[in-house]
């Protein structure tokens, strides 16, 4: 059973009427619930302290260390979720892709992905392949009791980008050209990658995963007809994958504005929204029966209190109409934000919207 399921019959967990997952479900909340995508990590003297000399991939790779970095942001800003500390292209590390993440640069496809006989190289995931993911996610539930816990994937583009192009690309030539030219194998590798994204967010719930995120962070490259017909139908089969758990699915992607509707389309519960997009016109392009998540600019934490606390209202203030919203930034927090100005975003936004 999922971390925030309440059947008929069976007391809820401690985690089901948390302000975040109700925000999520759309249902009535004490205050706007916070966290921040990157939170776990980067900004914190503390993350680096205990990271240091230890490389990305293995770091993901050790279930106390992940559970300690995971719990560091809740200990200092009070954020109303925690979100699982690892990196999008473990799962693919974890079936023996060649690759690294390296400093400065991001992950690193030794022998990149691009025609039929690459794909044998994409197995399926299995729970023994992760079972340091299964041994955190025990270590931090027993820890966070009634603050949810957030997994999270890459999204079968996304993956499918990294592999294709070997690493971070601007223009996604080499990924735009497999798309365009064989559109069956862009199809095949697409769907083998949806089923090992799967696979590694149904270890996360059974884990004690109390909601999921997918993030596609580089499907705003596409427009809205090649995302309809490239990319739906992967992303559509990973949250029907966890749809039978009942924990709200969250789909995330930068510069996405024109995909809002489509990224909703695909399955999720809340569709996060990034910072060129209001949020009341974000929620019109959505449509009704989803909630929505964000959007502050990373970069205004650099611009002093005074401006956070505007910007913030702003957000406020188009959100209040929504069905559901958490509030987030428009993407992740900045390397060198003060951790400070985040621990004073979570209690201003809490104490704005206390009901």
């Amino acid at each position: 059973m999922s971390a925030n399921q309440s059947p008929a019959g069976q007391q809820p967990t401690a985690t089901y009427d948390s302000a975040f997952l109700r925000a999520c479900r759309r249902e009535p909340v004490p205050h706007t619930p916070v966290w921040f995508m990157r939170q776990a990590g980067r900004s914190l003297p503390e993350y680096l302290k205990a990271r240091e000399g230890i490389p990305m991939l293995e770091s993901c790779m050790r279930p106390e260390l992940v559970a300690e970095i995971t719990l560091q942001p809740v200990r200092r800003h009070g954020v109303d979720a925690a979100i699982y500390f690892s990196d999008i292209v473990v799962p693919l590390k974890a079936i023996g892709i060649d690759l690294d993440i390296k400093p400065g640069v991001g992950p690193v496809i030794a022998e990149p992905i691009r025609t039929r006989a690459d794909l044998a190289r994409l197995r399926d995931l299995t729970p023994e392949d992760v079972t340091y993911v299964t041994e955190a996610f025990g270590l931090l539930t027993r820890e966070l009791g009634a603050t949810p816990l957030i997994g999270f994937a890459g999204a079968p583009f996304t993956l499918a980008s990294y592999l294709v192009e070997g690493g971070p690309s601007r223009n996604h030539e080499h990924t735009k050209a497999l798309m365009y030219g064989d559109p069956q194998l862009w199809a095949d590798l697409l769907d083998r990658l949806a089923g090992i994204t799967a696979a590694f967010l149904q270890v996360q719930i059974e884990a004690g995963a109390s909601a999921v995120q997918l993030f596609d962070s580089w499907v705003g490259a596409l427009s809205p007809a090649d995302y309809r017909r490239s990319v739906l139908p992967a992303s559509r089969k990973v949250f029907d994958a966890v749809s039978g758990y009942g924990v709200p699915r969250i789909h995330f992607g930068v510069g996405t504005g024109e995909l809002l509707g489509l990224l909703g389309e695909a399955g999720a519960d809340v569709v996060g929204v990034d910072w060129r997009v209001p949020l009341d016109e974000a929620a019109r392009r959505v449509g009704p029966g989803k909630a929505l998540q964000g959007n502050l600019d990373p970069a205004v934490l650099f611009a002093g209190r005074e401006a956070v606390e505007t910007k913030t209202r702003e957000i406020l203030d188009a959100a209040a109409g929504l069905e559901g919203h958490v509030f987030n930034l428009g993407h992740g927090v900045l390397p060198t934000t003060d951790p400070d100005a985040l621990t004073r975003l979570v209690e201003y936004v809490h104490t704005q919207t206390a009901r």
